[in-house]
């Protein structure tokens, strides 16, 4: 299909460096010591959303069972709690990538709310299921701030495909 004049533009192929290297540091953000803050993103969540629904043959299911697996390790929560809560929500993404893509950021934004908002309640049921006291009602912050940064994510996690192939001394990028 041909696009509109003006609509996008082709992307270059993503550096295994930066998609690895950008999931790492949504894990690092994800360790930061905040405390018990229930209204901060889930960076691994989002980022993983964003890598599946723009590299899906890269990230996938797999991809995100591990990185499940070590947020699970590193909050000393049940085993594999956020593992099946981002294999589902990579999965959901997966589904409806086809159809997401085509979309501006603040529309795929409003898009993927519920899918994020699901995705916290998942895992605050597993939570509550396995013992551990309501987080409170601040919770629900977390999925909002998902889909208000999901567009800045994405603008800055697409932008070195965004380059031009040849190197130009008069262009600042």
């Amino acid at each position: 299909m041909i696009m509109p004049r003006g609509q996008e533009q082709l992307l270059l192929p993503v550096s295994g460096w930066f998609l690895w290297g950008s999931l790492l540091t949504a894990l690092i953000l994800n360790m930061l010591p905040v405390g018990p803050v229930t209204w901060l993103p889930d960076w691994v969540a989002l980022f993983l959303a964003f890598w599946a629904m723009h590299q899906p043959q890269k990230v996938g299911l797999g991809v995100a069972l591990i990185f499940g697996l070590l947020v699970d390790v590193q909050q000393a929560s049940l085993l594999g709690q956020h593992a099946l809560v981002y294999c589902c929500l990579v999965l959901a993404v997966l589904l409806l990538r086809r159809r997401l893509v085509w979309y501006s950021l603040v529309s795929q934004a409003t898009q993927l709310l519920p899918l994020f908002v699901l995705a916290h309640v998942f895992l605050m049921l597993m939570q509550l299921l396995s013992g551990a006291p309501f987080p409170g009602y601040t919770l629900i912050l977390a999925p909002l701030l998902e889909a208000v940064v999901w567009p800045i994510i994405s603008i800055v996690l697409l932008a070195p495909q965004r380059r031009t192939p040849e190197r130009d001394v008069t262009r600042p990028l």
